[in-house]
């Protein structure tokens, strides 16, 4: 179990749900924003329709796109972090691989961190979460290294990673695990590696699972970004049934009911 900004999270009891806002006009979903005031009231939205988490970023990951400098990553995300304490109830999550802007992050009052980098390009990020006690999600990210054997990959990079963050003292907990469904894999190894998440339970962590609106959606499916919510939703119960612990969506509402009756299943829980 973890204790996050005050909140018992139960890790295999129940799917939680992170809720996504994207500070970046590239995000892409489509709904970035850089208006303060609808990103606060979207969080709060996200959280009285079930939202467990609220991860927010100011960069876009989306492939090929460019990287901003720290600065213009602050003044994309502080202002919300600092204010949204006062918005919502349940940990603010950053999503960044800056130790500058995770740094700055945690102090104007982010509980968690999210690192799509998997920390493999400093060792700053799990050293920083180790050193303040905090949550980080640590993710396989090919893009960079692609590989064949896409599961082995996987198992292999968070096992290190979360060896790493280990060796910071950080309690087992606090280490969350993401398998980077759409960072630098084929359309092919997107749907293996949701096929086969249950293998990597094995590695005894929290498993996040990423799907919402991804481009390998709307290649099955021939849908625009938009359209893919019913993808979205399939990905998250197929996730659910193999293991996923949290569920990092767009749309929080529908997917909140989606987990609900997986749980009821799969969980045995109503």
């Amino acid at each position: 179990m973890a204790v996050i900004r005050g909140k018992e999270f139960r890790w295999g009891s129940r799917t939680y749900i992170m809720g996504i806002i994207n500070l970046s006009p590239d995000s892409f979903s489509g709904d970035g924003t850089a208006d303060l005031t609808a990103a606060l009231n979207t969080a709060r939205q996200m959280v009285k329709d079930g939202a467990d988490i609220i991860d927010v970023g100011g960069e876009s990951t989306r492939p090929g796109s460019s990287p901003i400098s720290v600065e213009e990553e602050l003044n994309r995300i502080i202002p919300f972090v600092s204010r949204a304490g006062r918005w919502v109830d349940v940990p603010i999550c950053v999503d960044t691989y800056k130790p500058d802007v995770a740094v700055k992050a945690l102090a104007a009052g982010a509980h968690m961190l999210n690192d799509v980098s998997g920390a493999t390009r400093t060792a700053e990020m799990v050293n920083l979460a180790g050193e303040k006690g905090v949550p980080i999600v640590l993710m396989s990210n090919q893009r960079e290294r692609p590989a064949q054997n896409i599961v082995q990959a996987v198992m292999d990079d968070l096992s290190r990673l979360s060896d790493m963050a280990l060796m910071t003292g950080l309690p087992p907990e606090y280490i969350i695990i993401d398998p980077g469904i759409g960072f630098g894999k084929t359309q092919e190894q997107n749907l293996e590696l949701i096929r086969r998440l249950d293998e990597l339970t094995a590695l005894k962590y929290p498993i996040l699972l990423g799907v919402s609106r991804k481009s390998f959606i709307g290649a099955v499916l021939d849908m625009p970004v938009e359209r893919r919510l019913e993808g979205t939703a399939a990905a998250v119960a197929i996730g659910i049934s193999k293991g996923a612990d949290i569920v990092r969506v767009h749309d929080v509402r529908v997917i909140s009911r989606v987990c609900k009756m997986c749980d009821a299943i799969v969980r045995a829980k109503g």
